[in-house]
């Protein structure tokens, strides 16, 4: 499942994953897509190595500044992570 962290202004959408287990260690994948006219860009960061993949369309300049950003709030990506989302241990959040 992923859950939603961030819609920038120009539609990009950040998600993230819950935590996994890959390689023997707690990892969170988030999901960057751009919409652009015909489709998407689009990439893959494995949190906390900082892995990309799956890169498709995204400048290195975008790919820079989406790693600044992820590591200004790798943290607060990967507790959301281990707690399902925003809404993660409420029962009835829609109540809030």
């Amino acid at each position: 499942m992923l859950y939603p962290f961030l819609t920038l202004n120009d539609n990009t959408e950040i998600v993230h994953s819950g935590t996994l287990q890959k390689d023997g260690k707690e990892q969170v994948e988030v999901r960057i897509e751009k919409p652009v006219y015909g489709g998407f860009h689009s990439a893959t960061c494995w949190l906390p190595d900082y892995k990309w993949e799956n890169i498709d369309g995204f400048s290195e300049e975008e790919l820079s500044y989406f790693q600044d950003y992820l590591a200004s709030v790798a943290h607060i990506i990967m507790q959301l992570a281990r707690e399902g989302g925003f809404e993660g241990g409420n029962e009835d959040a829609s109540s809030f």
